[in-house]
């Protein structure tokens, strides 16, 4: 299930991620819409002893980089990444490079190094050990003769199960097994914290089924080409599963009509972000009054759920209308969507013309991809997407410094009283909410690195040069056991990332704040490097994250993680009215060269925006209060810059990249974060201290003044 409150600094890197509950696009090749594979964090093993790192990227900021023909008061992303961009072309196997995905591939050829050797030890490597799964899954997946040879024979028994149905409870049977046995249709299921009692996990079910990636390009006319495309991937997938060319066209047509009228129904990503859209709670009994054609308590049966008080049927329009679809559709329009689904989700695993024939649409016509990644590559993103976590403490051993944990530490908590400063010094809110602010800020968890305990695995069955069966088994055992949380208290110590992802995450629900261990590196962190380069690093990531906590969907929760109102009036008033601005702002830029009438919803990056404001703001002020203990240092410049330039550099360099325009079209209807060029000036050109880092004059086009100088924490 895609856990939609879950708040990541940046999208998805090229790692597929073992339960990231988040929001999130692949920079993938055969990336798709729809739900993600359950959140895989827990207990047993003790964590590894950390060792020796390979040598990190020079932790100081090459000056050479920045391009003083252009005015940093003018153009700051410009002045710090025009040269590195130019020099720096997108590889053909991605639609995107930049400062997260160059530390992405270095955390995947360290990965890769692992897999490898587990590969070749599989044979030796204890009988149940993580290592000898990963090592017989991976090879498994990079057995390619085997697997081109099997064709679509693997996939034939579910085809059978498709192929066999007559009537609408048929579909209803076969939608409560396939659930059972890993593989999600039609909506998600999973498990999360419930919104009015945090520490009780419930059960969610959510929209989802879509091929295409919103509701918005089944019917809107510049997204023509885009439909066409897909019908078109939808009649060759049915074809070279073995349907004739009349019969493969007939079903497509079937597929879409099917998939646009679900659609209909659907949220679009503005709407999914408000959590009353998250989250709606019901009886199994009022759930069944919702879909008359579908009963909850045998799917739950059949899941091995119990359900006490209730579950979130989280978008009941939605749910009404795949009812209505269940009583009305034609049961072979529904083996028509049912057959391409399961297809189009085993295509990866399957042999060469299926991976090509989803890389053609998802990659190229989407994104804009040239290439496929290496094979290697997309193996390493299926073991990552079924034991994510397991490679993550092979990766932590392997190359995460104890030091780096304490420094980032030291980091969190000058970042994290600088922001309680900050909503102390707010002139703009009541005595009364700041309270309640300070009560929310008390309670944030941080995590940083790993788990403080590592799932167990043993009941992971991996073995043979079955591809497809051993990520099915993975598929099954990661949603059993994430579904098997539900009804049990909440573990803040549960993680939504795996330690090698470079990213980092807040969750409302149990109001922590996690980096996991791959992104503190440099540009990030150096454990050695300088204040102003570390404060502009993870310093801001860091402050990123403890911003979510107090951003438009954030500040809807309170430091137990209840979606619950801890807002005056007036003071909800007066921060909408500063996040309006923000929104305003970002409404504003087009950030594709030639489309300038495609712009940024101000409204869907809302919250990351928010972030990067308050983020940035308070890790400068952190930066300060740790220049006033080393005065001599803070008096220094570096390469001709002083700390306080060094600080925004630094915030602009790790947003430093490119993007094919396909793709950045694709960001612009899905992504809940503004593309990075505009996140190294959004929040900068707010800040006065980034004017007097600079000199910049006040008519300047990174000095935001008057009306439209947004501040907000």
């Amino acid at each position: 299930m895609t856990k939609q409150y879950l708040k990541p600094l940046a999208l998805a890197l090229g790692v597929a991620l073992a339960g990231t509950a988040c929001s999130q696009h692949n920079d993938a090749d055969t990336a798709a819409p729809g739900g993600s594979q359950p959140a895989a964090t827990g207990s047993a093993a003790p964590a590894p002893a950390a060792t020796a790192a390979a040598a990190p990227a020079a932790p100081t900021f090459n000056v050479a980089e920045i391009d003083t023909g252009i005015d940093a008061c003018d153009d700051f992303n410009g002045f710090v990444n025009a040269k590195w961009v130019a020099a720096n072309p997108i590889p053909e196997d991605r639609t995107r490079w930049g400062a997260f995905d160059q530390l992405a591939e270095t955390s995947l050829n360290t990965q890769h190094d692992i897999v490898d050797a587990m590969d070749k030890g599989a044979a030796n490597a204890k009988a149940g050990s993580i290592e000898q799964k990963i090592g017989l899954l991976y090879r498994s997946g990079m057995n390619e003769a085997v697997i081109d040879k099997a064709g679509i024979d693997p996939l034939k028994p579910e085809l059978a199960k498709i192929d066999a149905l007559k009537t609408s409870a048929d579909v209803v049977s076969f939608l409560d097994q396939s659930f059972a046995d890993g593989n999600s249709y039609v909506f998600g299921f999973g498990s999360g914290a419930d919104f009015q009692n945090a520490k009780i996990q419930i059960g969610y079910a959510q929209q989802d089924g879509l091929g295409l990636p919103t509701k918005d390009y089944y019917t809107d006319p510049k997204q023509a080409d885009n439909r066409k495309a897909y019908l078109d991937y939808i009649t060759k997938t049915l074809t070279l599963a073995g349907a004739s060319d009349a019969d493969a066209k007939a079903q497509a047509d079937a597929v879409m009509k099917f998939e646009t009228q679900l659609a209909a129904a659907s949220l679009a990503p503005v709407e999914l972000r408000a959590p009353e859209n998250q989250y709606h709670f019901v009886t199994v009994t009022e759930a069944d009054k919702i879909t008359p054609h579908f009963n909850w308590e045998k799917f739950f049966t059949a899941q091995n759920v119990t359900i006490d008080k209730g579950f979130s049927l989280s978008q009941p329009k939605f749910f009404k209308e795949f009812d209505k679809m269940l009583a009305a559709t034609p049961v072979s329009t529904w083996q028509a969507y049912l057959r391409f689904h399961a297809i189009d989700g085993a295509s990866p695993y399957l042999s060469k013309a299926f991976q090509d024939n989803k890389f053609d649409f998802y990659g190229k016509t989407l994104a804009g991809q040239p290439k496929q990644k290496p094979r290697w590559k997309r193996v390493l993103g299926t073991v990552n997407s079924s034991m994510g976590e397991a490679l993550g403490q092979l990766y932590v051993a392997k190359v995460f410094k104890p030091e780096a944990k304490q420094r980032a530490n030291e980091l969190v908590d000058n970042v994290r009283n600088a922001l309680k400063a900050r909503i102390e010094n707010l002139d703009w809110m009541s005595p009364e909410t700041k309270e309640k602010a300070i009560q929310k800020w008390n309670t944030f968890l941080p995590k940083i690195g790993y788990p403080d305990k590592w799932r167990d695995w043993s009941g992971l069955d991996v073995g043979g040069d079955d591809y497809y069966t051993n990520v099915q088994a993975a598929s099954k055992f990661n949603y059993h056991y994430d579904i098997a949380k539900i009804g049990k208290p909440t573990d803040r110590l549960d993680w939504g990332m795996t330690p090698q992802t470079v990213n980092a995450y807040y969750n409302p629900t149990d109001n922590t704040i996690n980096f996991p261990a791959a992104i503190l590196q440099p540009p990030f962190f150096d454990a050695n490097g300088d204040d102003a380069i570390n404060y502009g690093g993870i310093g801001a990531v860091i402050g990123h994250e403890a911003s979510h906590g107090f951003d438009d969907e954030g500040s809807q929760f309170d430091g137990e993680g209840n979606n619950k109102n801890w807002w005056t009036d007036a003071d909800k008033k007066k921060f909408e009215e500063r996040t309006g601005k923000l929104v305003a702002q970002f409404n504003e830029y087009a950030p594709i060269k030639d489309k300038p009438d495609l712009h940024v919803n101000g409204k869907l990056t809302l919250g990351e925006n928010i972030a990067d404001l308050g983020g940035t703001a308070v890790a400068y002020d952190a930066l300060q209060e740790a220049l006033k203990k080393n005065p001599q240092e803070a008096a220094s410049k570096i390469d001709g810059y002083t700390q306080d330039q060094r600080f925004f550099l630094n915030w602009a360099r790790v947003w430093r990249g490119s993007v094919r325009e396909k793709q950045a079209m694709l960001y612009l209807n899905t992504d809940p974060h503004a593309p990075a060029s505009l996140r190294a000036i959004g929040a900068p050109s707010n800040m006065a201290s980034f004017a007097t880092a600079f000199q910049c004059k006040p008519d300047a086009k990174m000095v935001r003044s008057g009306d439209k100088l947004v501040k907000i924490w």
